[in-house]
């Protein structure tokens, strides 16, 4: 599970663009805490902090508590606004937590053991569909990853999320169909050396050459019907 992590940060007096530029200017960051049947709270943060707190992978499914004047409010990043130049932060949701709430977050997805798969000793690669899982998870129970363990898998497999045992606490956000997560696929090498053979084999030399043969009959017949015309 996600450590959780602290985030100090200050009751912001006044909203609004002006008010938010100068908090930039500041080194601060605009954010709020809505949810929990409460009214939002409107608070600012130091932008060097959150940045490092970005920068620890795991900012988005982890808890942060955010103190405020000596009080500590339980929280889940929900968004992250970015500046389209600078790709610094510029503004923060948090959600409110409830200590018995369950949230939707995004898990990131780990492999394990590829050097037990066949597949892939044999030089196959495994394609990716979904890099992160979609789940609903405790929110005192939100994992840091989910590991997925490819032994035995073979060129032509694939993972689907009913092979995927999930961490107590935690359940799939889409139960409408079993998804694909990854699948083992030739190297792409070898599937243009089997497309060109595929290929060759469908039309023998021979007929390709007497097809072309046809074609220049026919092309030389036409012309020679011009001329007598």
């Amino acid at each position: 599970m996600s450590e959780a992590l602290t985030l100090p940060a200050e009751a912001r007096e006044r909203a609004g663009k002006g008010a938010s530029r100068h908090l930039r200017r500041e080194g601060r960051v605009p954010a709020v805490i809505y949810g929990g049947k409460e009214e939002p709270t409107q608070i600012h943060v130091e932008a060097k902090e959150l940045m490092r707190q970005l920068g620890t992978g795991h900012f988005m499914n982890s808890i942060v508590m955010i103190d405020i004047g000596g009080k500590s409010v339980r929280t889940l990043p929900k968004d992250v606004a970015f500046h389209p130049v600078s790709d610094r932060p510029i503004h923060v949701d948090f959600l409110r937590l409830a200590k018995d709430a369950k949230v939707e977050v995004m898990v990131p997805v780990v492999f394990l053991n590829e050097e037990k798969s066949p597949g892939l000793k044999k030089g196959g690669v495994l394609n990716i569909v979904r890099h992160e899982l979609d789940l609903i998870c405790e929110s005192d129970k939100i994992p840091d990853q989910i590991e997925i363990d490819v032994t035995g898998k073979d060129v032509g497999d694939s993972i689907h999320i009913s092979e995927v045992s999930l961490p107590a606490g935690s359940i799939s956000a889409i139960t409408d169909r079993d998804f694909t997560i990854a699948t083992l696929v030739a190297p792409s090498a070898l599937k243009k050396a089997e497309g060109a053979e595929a290929a060759a084999g469908d039309v023998p030399a021979t007929e390709q050459n007497a097809d072309a043969d046809e074609e220049t009959d026919g092309e030389g017949e036409g012309e020679e019907a011009a001329t007598e015309e």
